[in-house]
């Protein structure tokens, strides 16, 4: 009973296993990997610029979307509505917040068409067009 049971469990593994998110960015992009410390300062509006100037454009994911609690969940450790007061302080500041798509291939397209953007799509998406800087689990 032990064996089978150890067997149906590792056959549902993959099953369980999170899905993997793609961090993307536009095509003119200098950088071609992203660190997750800079991840979470981009997203957070600490760093604002690429290393060749342009101006960083973060793009997320509407509230309700697993792909931003997994993203969040992984970047910052935080829930969702914890970054949500943090980018209140920040409109108050008169800092921008990320752009908030509510689909994967809003996300797609808006990387796509927006010089200096970053986002996160599903990791079974084509990525064609954009430049994928990280796969995180």
């Amino acid at each position: 009973m032990r064996t089978l049971l150890i067997i149906i469990g590792l056959l549902l593994a993959p099953a369980c296993h999170s899905e993997e998110l793609l961090v993307i960015a536009s095509p003119q992009v200098p950088d071609n990997s992203i660190s997750l410390k800079k991840l979470a300062d981009i997203y957070l509006v600490k760093k604002m610029l690429w290393s060749d100037g342009t101006s960083i454009s973060p793009v997320n994911r509407e509230a309700s979307s697993p792909q931003r609690e997994r993203f969040f969940e992984i970047v910052f450790n935080i829930p969702p509505e914890e970054f949500a007061e943090y980018i209140d302080r920040l409109r108050f500041q008169g800092k921008l917040p990320p752009v908030v798509q509510t689909s994967n291939k809003a996300v797609l397209e808006f990387v796509r068409s927006v010089p200096g953007a970053i986002g996160y799509v599903d990791g079974s998406l084509s990525t064609a067009g954009v430049k994928v800087l990280a796969h995180i689990q």
